[in-house]
């Protein structure tokens, strides 16, 4: 084929790689090239027909996503475009243009988390559909097939949040359990209700299947923290409406499933050894107050997917799109606030928490400065060891720079607020709060905020005087080492 300037000044021949919708890929005698179709008429039998280019998108992974979001979104987004969405068999989702042509296809394979980044690895899919993050093994294998191309974490989104919940029956008495006794539970240390506060009653429990991610994280979040393997004696579920309904069905069961598919049975609350209850609320999953969330990623493939799919994985950010995943029963990522005065549980943590380090002019500090403000659900949380964000962290610093750029927050004050555990001397803690504060506040301007003055942005550090969590166990500790960001 060959590519000619729109005033015929500058030709350019090759072997057509791709074509996106947008831009043309040839292997030239330069090499690899990328060209824009809009300056360019293109000559020969390379040339795709530009009028009827079909989009096309591999999906697979997550059978709770790929059934029960992904539709709803794509349906939403061809609305928005004047197009109307048919299915093919497959599953294939075919968005089409007024005139009844296809513009897209999204051939969607509903599977497990695993599914999902085998075939992304193998080449077999463009978008994996995760309720994890990648095994180190996943991230070998991506690094040895592609080594220069950008590694996976560099290559996600964070389509919406879930949680893991313990449930039970509604005619379970049990109130509230704590991880520890979660693990023990399902490593079967513990096979009688009384050991854990509950009636003198055998303990039924009930799991996802193996190779789902929400059953993968659950093993490693809980169980690999205490040392503890599955028990055998767990029923298996291959799907969290089944997993509900059969805990609903056994007042002595208890199951470990998805906040967003909870049903008809009961979702207990955490509670620590220091008696900090932890429910899975949506401004507690938005925010990872609560230790259990599991945000649902989107993973890509390195190469350039068509513009019309792009354009679909930009729409997944917007407000409309944040309404379908809201009433698909997950939690949505628009930021919401809280006032000081509404937070009575974590205030009343606080003052349970206080002790000869965190005394009372300490929590005035915090009530001085944010006794006005209202927190936002953004939350910025490390990975453990350091000061690199984690990946719902990461694009939490994008969607609030987007909110900076479109003036939600103008003329008002953002405050970083930074916490941490109680690990350590107070004043140590202290400087370090106020520095990983800081962190967030540049990582914020850096994202793209164009114009700094139109709100002040300012960075505070709290230490360890407002605990979300016990600090008695891990979970507990890397929930109270966050920033947090109010605005006044």
């Amino acid at each position: 084929m060959e590519l000619r300037s729109l005033d015929g000044s500058v030709e350019l021949e090759g072997n057509l790689i791709s074509y996106d919708g947008a831009f043309y890929r040839l292997d030239t005698v330069y090499g690899p090239l990328t060209v824009s179709a809009e300056g360019v008429s293109c000559a020969g039998p390379g040339c795709p027909n530009l009028a009827t280019f079909v989009a096309e998108a591999r999906v697979a992974g997550a059978a709770t996503v790929a059934e029960g979001l992904l539709p709803a979104l794509l349906e939403a987004f061809a609305s928005s475009r004047g197009m109307s969405m048919g299915v093919e068999e497959g599953p294939a989702y075919v968005l089409r243009r007024s005139d009844g042509s296809p513009a897209a296809r999204f051939a969607v394979t509903p599977g497990t988390t695993d599914d999902g980044f085998l075939s992304l690895l193998n080449g077999e899919a463009d978008i994996a559909l995760a309720l994890r993050e990648p095994s180190q093994a996943e991230v070998a294998a991506s690094e040895a097939a592609s080594p220069d191309d950008p590694p996976l974490d560099d290559r996600v989104r964070v389509l919406a949040l879930d949680a893991l919940v313990p449930v039970v029956s509604p005619d379970n008495p049990i109130n509230a359990l704590s991880l520890p006794e979660i693990a023990r539970l399902f490593s079967g240390d513990v096979t009688n209700w009384a050991e854990v506060g509950g009636p003198d009653a055998p303990v039924a429990l009930h799991m996802l299947a193996p190779g789902l991610g929400l059953s993968q994280a659950f093993s490693t979040r809980v169980l690999l923290p205490s040392e503890a393997s599955m028990s055998d004696e767990v029923t298996r579920h291959v799907s969290a409406e089944a997993l509900a309904e059969a805990v609903t069905r056994d007042a002595y069961a208890v199951g470990i499933t998805a906040r967003s598919a909870v049903g008809p049975a009961r979702a207990v609350p955490l509670m620590g050894e220091c008696g900090f209850p932890l429910s899975a609320s949506t401004d507690a999953v938005k925010a990872e107050d609560y230790p259990l969330t599991a945000p649902i990623y989107m993973y890509l493939a390195p190469r350039r997917l068509p513009l019309l799919v792009r354009q679909f994985l930009a729409f997944t950010e917007t407000e409309a799109a944040e309404a379908h995943v809201a009433a698909a029963g997950f939690v949505n990522q628009l930021l919401t606030r809280t006032p000081l005065a509404l937070q009575g549980e974590r205030l009343g943590n606080a003052i349970r928490a206080a002790g000869d380090e965190v005394d009372l002019a300490a929590l005035q500090e915090v009530v001085g400065t944010l006794g006005t403000a209202e927190r936002l659900s953004t939350t910025l949380r490390f990975n453990p060891g350091g000061a690199v964000l984690d990946i719902q962290s990461r694009a939490s610093v994008g969607r609030l720079a987007a909110a900076i750029e479109r003036g939600a927050f103008d003329g008002r004050q953002l405050i970083f607020a930074g916490f941490s555990d109680s690990d350590g001397p107070a004043t140590v803690n202290a400087r370090l709060s106020l520095r990983r504060a800081g962190v967030v506040r540049d990582a914020v301007r850096a994202a793209g905020v164009a114009d700094a003055s139109r709100v002040e942005m300012v960075a505070a550090g709290f230490g360890e005087a407002m605990p979300m969590a016990c600090d008695d166990t891990d979970w507990g500790r890397a929930v109270n080492r966050r920033v947090e960001v109010w605005v006044d």
